[in-house]
């Protein structure tokens, strides 16, 4: 079972309700929860939020690719994952990821979460803009995009 989404959150805000409600499995004797927060420095400047940009289409191909590979190449046995990422602004501490995943063992679940936001970090299309305290703002840096 997998659920992906890029959560506009002008209109709707990330939970965990929604991702722990989505990975509760009898098949699974672990769960684990990432959560990324905006930080308050990056590249020593002040950092007041984050603006998220995003293909959504192609972000949602990339989750599923993401979670399929994993799947694959860990040979998981009855895999749960929720994936929603922000799209718009998110103020300082606020959540901009959110990855559940639930697996049969609970090595499985450390290795599948980190695989997925490894993954998403390197090929995912999502942009992200900095705001910082002086009200100036950055687009940073993306990195390749990797082709699988």
């Amino acid at each position: 079972m997998f659920h992906c989404d890029v959560v506009d959150v002008t209109k709707n805000k990330i939970t965990l309700e929604k991702a722990q409600a989505f990975i509760e499995s009898h098949k699974c004797g672990a769960s684990l929860f990432f959560i990324g927060t905006v930080r308050d420095n990056n590249n020593d400047k002040t950092v007041t939020g984050i603006t998220y940009d995003s293909h959504d289409g192609m972000v949602k191909k990339s989750f599923e690719e993401i979670f399929d590979e994993a799947n694959k190449t860990l040979q998981l046995q009855h895999p749960v994952a929720f994936v929603e990422h922000a799209k718009g602004y998110v103020p300082l501490g606020g959540i901009s990821v959110v990855i559940a995943v639930a697996c049969k063992h609970r090595a499985q679940v450390y290795e599948f979460s980190r695989y997925i936001i490894e993954e998403i970090k390197k090929r995912t299309p999502i942009w992200k803009k900095e705001h910082y305290i002086n009200e100036e703002t950055s687009w940073l840096d993306g990195k390749k995009i990797e082709a699988k």
